[in-house]
């Protein structure tokens, strides 16, 4: 047949459609490359040279002791924790209490919740907004710094993601199995901590902006019901507690969420790729804004803002950045300026990521506090604790003080069942005190202000009878060595001979 004769034939034919990948395919690709990344990142530098901060090394005291011991002490203190901490309990028993096995729960968390963000953008936009949102949320630098804390904030961020995944799924196939699902996955999120439940109003902000029907509404309400009957236990006794805050006192640092929520607002003015039942800005907006929003409000009458008790936020955050990159990359002529912009920003983050993997980028380093208490102190040294909650800073790393006299315990944080011991009476602190010519001193980096009878003993019966003789700084912490001043000394016996 002559080439004119087949000219017809071909400019009939019907093209070849493009071969898309499976559904299946496509879903695997979506959870297995942000699960790989977050992994990949989560590994890198994750014993921060061998290091540790002090939240961190309570974790690591608590999750030592007995279940009933755990148990015990949280009815004096960080009951809102103690869920964790049973929880690391039994991953220390199964894999020992090494620092690796304290970080690698939150490494696995983060895995989890890629791959959950990733799940989720592919139901509300498809598949490449779900791997783009998936690959987005393992860079974010708070992600990568919770994932490397031996705490729960990236598990309840792991649950409430695949808790979003459920509503999802349960929005679209209205099963009960889902809904269960869904009401489960938050009840355990908010027994690791409390302020997970702001996640759970988030969700039905997202349900009643996308006009959800009836049906859908109530089964979630029911499920709400179920979380909230299943934290109120919890919330009540924990009220007893909230004088834990008092750290919270300096002023609220809201910078990295208020930074998150207006760039993640901004991106919905783009037209973002969306499925029904619900948009992917319904969903996305609430969860990064609405807790994060509450806590600033009420932190105008008591102090609750920090921005890891929302670490959750991120995965609206993810989203609508994954749904920004895919509607750039939908458009012809912005598609190269996307790609160079998303590599300027990888770029950007190494140096932070980079730094998140250093001592210096927790706000204390409980190893190196320790390390300059052995460092200073010589076999028969007192040691004090300027305040006594920092006895928690050394919890982790006894070796290095048992040469030293602790002059202010009376009983030891495991058999009172408190995190820093219970100290004693004022006045025999300053008589042991006197006892020694040298005492090592360790004080946070911020102006001590003695809070009780005992702190104040210890301040002034130092500021009294001893000097500074060297001081160490290190991350968070002084750590100082006083010696007997001797004129002080032969004055105070000269007052006791005239008294008689």
């Amino acid at each position: 047949m002559s080439v004119a004769a087949r000219g017809p034939a071909l400019a009939g034919t019907v093209p070849l459609p493009v071969r898309r990948p499976s559904p299946s395919r496509a879903t695997a690709v979506v959870v297995i490359a942000p699960l790989s990344l977050a992994m990949v990142l989560g590994l890198w530098g994750v014993r921060r040279q061998n290091t540790l901060w002090g939240d961190e090394a309570v974790t690591y005291q608590l999750a030592h002791r007995d279940l009933s011991q755990i148990w015990h002490t949280a009815q004096h203190v960080d009951l809102v924790h103690a869920v964790y901490y049973a929880v690391m309990h039994e991953v220390f028993a199964l894999f020992g209490g090494g620092l690796l096995t304290l970080r690698l729960p939150s490494v696995l968390a983060t895995c989890l919740a890629a791959s959950g963000v990733g799940l989720v953008g592919l139901r509300l936009a498809g598949p490449r907004v779900g791997l783009l949102a998936g690959l987005v949320f393992p860079l974010l630098p708070q992600v990568q710094k919770y994932a490397q804390e031996g705490r729960s904030y990236a598990m309840v961020c792991a649950l409430v993601t695949w808790a979003t995944y459920a509503l999802v799924t349960g929005v679209a196939h209205r099963t009960r199995w889902r809904w269960a699902v869904y009401a489960f996955t938050m009840v355990v999120a908010c027994l690791l901590h409390e302020f997970a439940v702001l996640a759970l109003a988030a969700h039905g902000v997202t349900l009643v902006v996308s006009r959800v029907p009836r049906p859908v509404l109530a089964a979630w309400s029911v499920a709400a019901v179920g979380v909230v009957a299943g934290l109120l236990p919890l919330a009540m006794r924990s009220m007893g507690q909230s004088g834990q805050l008092s750290w919270m006192g300096g002023p609220v640092r809201p910078g990295y969420f208020l930074v998150v929520a207006v760039v993640g607002v901004a991106c919905t003015r783009a037209p973002l790729a969306s499925r029904r039942p619900v948009r992917l800005s319904a969903l996305a907006v609430p969860i990064l804004v609405l807790p994060g929003l509450v806590l600033l409000i009420a932190s105008l009458v008591k102090p609750l803002f920090v921005d890891r008790y929302v670490l959750y936020g991120n995965i609206g955050f993810a989203l609508l950045l994954g749904a920004l990159i895919d509607c750039f990359h939908r458009r012809q002529r912005f598609r190269r300026t996307a790609w160079i912009a998303a590599v300027a920003v990888l770029v950007a983050l190494v140096p932070q990521s980079l730094a998140l993997r250093t001592p210096q980028a927790r706000s204390n380093d409980a190893t190196a506090v320790a390390a300059a208490v052995r460092k200073a102190g010589r076999p028969g040294d007192g040691l004090l604790y300027l305040s006594g909650q920092h006895r928690i800073l050394t919890a982790a790393h006894p070796s290095d003080t048992r040469h030293l006299t602790d002059l202010a315990l009376a009983q030891d944080p495991v058999s009172s069942n408190t995190l820093a011991g219970v100290e004693l009476p004022a006045q025999e602190i300053e008589a042991r005190m006197l006892e020694f010519d040298r005492i090592v001193a360790i004080r946070g980096t911020g102006a001590h202000s003695p809070t009780s009878p005992q702190e104040a003993a210890k301040t002034s019966t130092l500021r009294r009878y001893f000097r500074e003789s060297g001081t160490t700084r290190v991350n968070g912490a002084r750590v100082t060595v006083y010696v007997r001043d001797q004129d002080a000394s032969a004055e105070r016996g000269d007052s006791a001979f005239r008294g008689r």
